[in-house]
């Protein structure tokens, strides 16, 4: 391993205020002395941080405990020495308090056991009007915030509302999300209400975290890749809207639709200040389909960190070098980090933007 790939808070130069760290100047587009860096999943099963507090609880018992949730986090930062703290949670809780059965089971992922099939099932789908039920989330953000240097950003997320339905119809995760379009296509009221209350109930989650403490938020599309453009267009791009449009004003949005580079220019119709972009397209060709005018944030495929410190040096030098320079790119992976993924090749990738 490089022998500088050991990240220290110290190698950090101090800022005045988080608005004035790179992440929040990247954001604005802003001239930087290197790119920000930060990884989707930075606090996961790779690391034996957390599961040292896994270990101890179940995985939904730990998104449900602020003072775990944010200790994995607050390790996380100190041992990968990141630009930005994103919080510890899941996608998934916010389905609970609206009307579904939800379990993560051991080797399965999530398990919703009363998915919506028909409009008949929206009778016991709610919006949220209030956010309340989710007030672990908001302690979770207040106590990494508190537990944080001052300067670094602390990210807030949420699920976009596609990827949420997608879950609350499929019943879980999905290779072809048959149930999710079967839904969509043949009843379009009925989806385009099951999407207006995710989508408000959305903006408002996303709007408490900044209440919370959030300096920025990502809303992360994660399945949205299996629509067409002419789908994503009429089914998903207005409730998308819908969210991204509820929290103008309150911080930096990143906007994250993975799987489909057909879909950016669409996804960037929607709204973000930043359009998150996974591996599938060559990053200055995303930039230039976005909008030069926005930030972007990507794109190393999670699957290089399972190579060797040279191939992960290599690589992430390609991408930093086909941006140029151009002010707004943050540095991250195309997607999650994947599990068991080796920790000295995660600190070669931070280091190496680090040295820019």
């Amino acid at each position: 391993m490089n022998p500088d790939s050991k990240v220290s808070e110290k190698k950090r130069p101090p800022t005045g205020s988080v608005e004035d760290s790179l992440f929040m100047r990247a954001c604005r587009c802003e001239s930087v002395a290197r790119p920000p860096v930060w990884l989707m999943r930075q606090a996961g099963r790779y690391l034996p941080e957390y599961q040292a507090i896994r270990s101890k609880v179940t995985f939904l018992e730990l998104c449900k405990n602020p003072t775990l949730s944010a200790e994995v986090m607050l390790a996380t930062v100190d041992r990968l020495g990141v630009d930005a703290a994103i919080i510890f949670s899941d996608l998934l809780p916010i389905l609970q308090p609206m009307g579904l059965d939800l379990e993560f089971a051991a080797g399965e992922g999530p398990v919703i056991h009363n998915p919506l099939r028909n409009r008949i099932d929206l009778d016991r789908f709610h919006e949220l009007v209030d956010v309340d039920p989710l007030s672990f989330v908001f302690e979770t953000v207040r106590a990494t915030r508190s537990g944080l240097q001052k300067e670094l950003p602390v990210i807030g997320f949420a699920g976009a509302p596609f990827t949420l339905a997608g879950y609350a119809i499929e019943g879980g995760t999905s290779r072809t999300w048959l149930h999710t379009k079967r839904f969509m296509l043949t009843d379009p009221d009925a989806w385009h209400e099951l999407m207006g209350r995710l989508a408000r109930t959305v903006g408002r989650y996303l709007q408490a975290q900044f209440d919370a403490g959030a300096n920025a938020v990502q809303v992360f599309d994660s399945w949205v890749g299996c629509l067409s453009p002419s789908q994503y267009r009429e089914y998903v791009l207005p409730h998308s809207r819908t969210v991204l449009e509820s929290v103008i004003g309150r911080g930096p949005v990143i906007h994250f639709a993975a799987g489909n580079p057909a879909l950016l220019p669409l996804a960037a119709e929607a709204g973000g200040t930043v359009m998150g972009i996974d591996w599938r397209i060559e990053l200055d060709e995303a930039w230039r389909q976005v909008g030069f005018h926005r930030g972007v944030q990507g794109n190393l495929d999670p699957a290089v960190l399972h190579t060797t410190p040279d191939v992960v040096r290599r690589r992430t030098e390609e991408i930093l070098k086909s941006v140029a320079g151009r002010p707004g790119h943050i540095m991250n992976l195309g997607h999650g980090i994947l599990p068991e993924t080796p920790v000295e090749n995660v600190l070669e990738f931070i280091a190496t933007v680090q040295k820019k």
